[in-house]
């Protein structure tokens, strides 16, 4: 038995079975299909069978596959259609706007990004950064994406340090501190405790 991602979905109709994926690609072109995803979620809540087929032909991994599940469902009823798609194409639309708790995530949710310019951030760094193939960045989840990305800024980290490993003297807000104390912006108070914290564990030693 072939192994499959969690994260692909199953849709199944007429003895068929075509496997959808929440891809970047899929995303994009899906975000775009009714100008956002509330749009279409509403197109989805009212069954429209056009937007269904589509979704399903935009996030089949297998087009032939695709092929037969649409023409099973050409032949099929309402309710045996409505039966066997409703769960995955929800699934998926869901699985286009996971992004997880990541901090990458986080940071772009706090700005507000919209998802056409965060997908094209997305595909922008993994191709230039992680220098994936545009193919392997269109077939990507996002949550692999960005998993993907938190594992390269480790790995910099383990390599080159964090800047805060690598600061030398005050940080910024205590040289703004000090300027509104009237000191010297690059006197480093920080610096001088753990000097006076060394010295007194010296006391009393030899030499």
């Amino acid at each position: 038995m072939s192994f499959r991602p969690a994260y692909d979905i199953p849709l199944a109709c007429g003895g068929n079975t075509v496997w959808l994926r929440p891809s970047l690609r899929a995303a994009i072109r899906l975000e775009a299909l009714h100008n956002g995803f509330p749009a279409l979620l509403t197109k989805i809540h009212q069954f429209d069978l056009t937007t269904v087929r589509n979704i399903i032909a935009y996030a089949a991994t297998d087009q032939d596959a695709a092929q037969a599940v649409l023409l099973s469902l050409a032949g099929s009823s309402i309710r045996d259609i409505q039966q066997a798609c409703i769960g995955p194409v929800f699934a998926l639309v869901m699985g286009l706007t996971l992004t997880g708790g990541s901090k990458e995530t986080a940071n772009e949710e706090a700005e507000l990004v919209a998802w056409p310019d965060l997908y094209a951030s997305l595909f922008k760094r993994v191709t230039g950064q992680l220098g994936w193939t545009p193919q392997e960045a269109w077939n990507a989840t996002l949550p692999e994406i960005f998993l993907a990305l938190e594992g390269h800024e480790d790995w910099m980290k383990v390599l080159h340090g964090s800047p805060e490993e690598d600061q030398d003297g005050p940080s910024e807000e205590q040289r703004k501190q000090n300027e509104a104390q009237g000191l010297d912006a690059e006197f480093d108070r920080a610096g001088l405790m753990a000097l006076k914290a060394v010295s007194a564990l010296k006391v009393g030693q030899t030499v």
